[in-house]
C-alpha cells in the first residue's frame, strides 16, 4: 500500500524543531481535553444507566425490565457511533480534521445539558424515555466523529517515532472522562436518596458545559493536521472517496480493525456499567454505591497512565506484539478478576478494578489509536479509523451490558453464578480480537517497512 504521507513535506515544521514541538503540544492538549469532555458526557450515561434511569424513567415497569431498557438505550448510543464516524470521517478526510472536531464537541455539550434538564417519567410520561433515546443517539453520533478526529490530530502532529504515544494521549481522554463522570456521580451519590434522585444526579450532566467551553477554546487555537495539509496540497483530498474506499480498498482493514478493538472496549464498558451495581449487591452491604464508584475512579486514574505506557512500548517493539500479548494475558487474568469481584471484600474488589482497567484493558487498548489509524492512508484515515473503532465499540462495549445483564440479572437481584458465563463470553471475545490482530499487518511505520522488505 502506497503511503500518501511519504511525499514532499509541504507546510510541515521540521521534526524536532521548536515550532513542531509547540504545535504538537497544543494538538495533544486540545485532543486530550476534547476527548475527555466527549467521554465524560458519553460515559456519564453509562454510570447512571444501572443506578438512576431505571427508577426515574421506567418507574411503572418491573425493576429488572427497567434496567434492561436502560441498557437498551445505552446500546443505541453505540449503534449510532459508526454512523457518526462515517459522516464526520468522510468530511474530515475531505475538508480537514479541525472543523469536524469543533462540531462534535459542541453537539456533545448540548446533549449533556439536555439530559441534565430532562423531565422524568413521573412528569411527562412515556415522552421522557423517548427523549432519552433521542439524546443518547445524538450523543453516540457525536462521539463517533470525535474519537478518530482527536486521535488523528494528536498522532499526525507527533514525530514518526512517537506516533503511538501521541495517539494514546487522545485515547486517554476515555479514562479521564470516566474518572470525572464516576467521581462526580459518586460525590452526588452520597446525598440521601430523595435528594440524589430528585436533583443530585442532574448536576454532573450540567457541569459538562464548563469543560466544553474550555475545550472549544483550545480547538480554535490548534492548527490543522500537517498530514492533511500535505495531502490537500498534492490534491489527494479532492480526489478522495473515503466512504467508497472502505468497501473497495480497505475491507480487510475494516474487519480486522473492528474485531481487534471489540474485547478491550467490552472490558471497559463492563467495569463502567455493570460491575458497580453488581459488587454493591454481591457484597451484601459491605460495599456501598459511592465506595464502588470511588474504586472505579481510582482504577480509571491509573488507566490514564497505563494507556500511554503500552502505546510507548508499541513505539519500540511494534503494535502487534503488544496487542497479542495483551490478548493472551487477558484471557487468563479475567478469571482472578471475577473471583475478586465476587468476594464481597472491599480490598479484593478494589484490586479487581485495578486489574481490569489499568492492566487487562490497557494492554490491548494502549496502541489501538495508532494501530487503527496507520491501517489507512491520509485521505481515508479519518473515515477508516472512525469506522473500525466505532464498529468495535458496538461489538464490544455496546453488547456487553446486554449480555452481562442477561447472565447476571434474576428478577430484581443479581445471580452471582452468572459471572462465570460472562467470563466465558469475554475469553471468546479476546480470542477473536487476538486473531484479528494476528491477521493484520504490522502498522508501525518503521517496522512495517522492514516487514515489507523481508516479504
Amino acid at each position: 500500500m502506497s503511503d500518501i504521507t511519504a511525499t514532499t513535506k509541504v507546510g510541515r515544521a521540521p521534526e524536532g524543531s521548536a515550532q513542531q514541538k509547540k504545535e504538537s503540544r497544543r494538538a495533544l492538549a486540545s485532543s486530550f481535553l476534547g476527548s475527555t469532555v466527549e467521554y465524560y458526557d458519553f460515559l456519564l450515561y453509562g454510570a447512571a444507566a444501572g443506578i438512576v434511569f431505571p427508577p426515574l424513567f421506567f418507574s411503572e415497569l418491573d425493576p429488572a425490565m427497567g434496567t434492561f431498557l436502560s441498557y437498551v438505550i445505552l446500546f443505541t448510543g453505540y449503534i449510532s457511533r459508526p454512523i457518526g464516524g462515517l459522516l464526520f470521517g468522510h468530511f474530515g478526510d475531505r475538508f480537514g480534521r479541525k472543523n469536524m472536531l469543533f462540531i462534535t464537541l459542541m453537539v456533545m455539550g448540548f446533549v449533556s445539558i439536555g439530559i441534565g434538564l430532562l423531565p422524568t417519567y413521573g412528569a411527562i410520561g412515556v415522552a421522557a424515555p423517548l427523549a432519552l433515546v433521542f439524546l443518547r443517539i445524538t450523543q453516540g453520533f457525536a462521539v463517533g466523529g470525535e474519537w478518530a478526529g482527536a486521535t488523528l490530530m494528536a498522532m499526525e502532529h507527533s514525530t514518526k517515532k512517537s506516533r503511538g504515544f501521541g495517539a494514546s494521549i487522545a485515547v486517554t481522554g476515555g479514562p479521564t472522562g470516566a474518572v470525572l463522570s464516576t467521581l462526580m456521580l459518586g460525590l452526588f451519590a452520597t446525598l440521601p436518596d430523595e435528594q440524589f434522585f430528585s436533583w443530585g444526579w442532574r448536576v454532573p450532566f450540567l457541569l459538562s458545559a464548563v469543560i466544553v467551553l474550555i475545550g472549544l477554546y483550545l480547538r480554535l487555537r490548534v492548527t490543522e493536521s500537517p498530514d492533511f495539509e500535505e495531502a490537500k496540497h498534492h490534491g489527494f483530498t479532492e480526489r478522495a472517496t473515503p466512504l467508497k474506499q472502505m468497501f473497495t480498498k480497505y475491507p480487510k482493514e475494516v474487519i480486522t480493525g473492528s474485531l481487534a478493538g471489540a474485547a478491550p472496549l467490552a472490558v471497559q464498558a463492563l467495569l463502567m456499567v455493570i460491575m458497580v451495581p453488581y459488587v454493591v449487591q454481591a457484597s451484601e452491604g459491605a460495599i456501598t454505591r459511592d465506595s464502588a464508584l470511588f474504586m472505579l475512579t481510582v482504577s480509571s486514574v491509573l488507566h490514564i497512565f497505563t494507556i500511554p505506557f503500552f502505546a510507548w512500548v508499541s513505539d519500540k517493539v511494534g503494535r502487534k506484539p503488544v496487542m497479542l500479548a495483551g490478548a493472551l494475558f487477558s484471557m487468563i487474568a479475567i478469571w482472578p478478576m471475577f473471583l475478586m469481584f465476587s468476594s464481597g471484600k472491599p480490598i479484593l474488589v478494589g484490586m479487581a478494578f485495578i486489574l481490569g482497567n489499568p492492566i487487562i484493558q490497557a494492554s490491548m487498548y494502549g496502541p489501538i489509536g495508532a494501530f487503527l489509524s496507520e491501517k489507512f492512508e491520509t485521505n481515508a484515515r479519518y473515515t477508516g479509523s472512525s469506522l473500525t473503532f466505532q464498529m468495535g465499540s458496538v461489538l464490544g462495549a455496546g453488547l456487553i451490558p446486554l449480555v452481562a445483564n442477561r447472565f447476571l440479572q434474576s428478577g430484581d437481584v443479581y445471580n452471582t453464578d452468572g459471572i462465570w458465563s460472562v467470563g466465558i463470553y469475554l475469553v471468546i471475545l479476546f480470542a477473536i480480537s487476538g486473531a484479528a490482530v494476528a491477521l493484520s499487518k504490522e502498522t508501525h511505520p518503521r517496522l512495517a517497512r522492514e516487514e515489507a522488505k523481508r516479504g
